[in-house]
């Protein structure tokens, strides 16, 4: 069968078990305490937790990574002007 020759049939039976998927997520998060109205809420601290978890730690490497470089880069780079060339 074609998806563009999808029967009524096929197209309420999506619609009911949607439907039922979405009652019993609800009610799991329900459970959980997460309702409508602070769900964003919750989502937002979830991002900010995620951030401090993984990106706020790539963050203080590469402060300490230009640190570093400030001082390795100018160092390397006399180094190679000032050594000998050999051919």
């Amino acid at each position: 069968m074609d998806r563009s020759q999808m029967s009524a049939r096929d197209v309420i039976g999506t619609v009911i078990r949607l439907a039922v998927i979405s009652l019993v997520v609800g009610i799991v998060l329900s459970a959980l305490g997460i309702n409508l109205s602070n769900f964003f809420d919750r989502l937002n601290a979830l991002a900010r937790n995620i951030y401090d978890l993984g990106l706020g730690s790539v963050e203080w490497l590469l402060q300490y990574m230009l640190v570093g470089a400030a001082v390795v880069v100018p160092i390397w780079l006399l180094s190679r002007l000032f050594s000998k060339k050999t051919d």
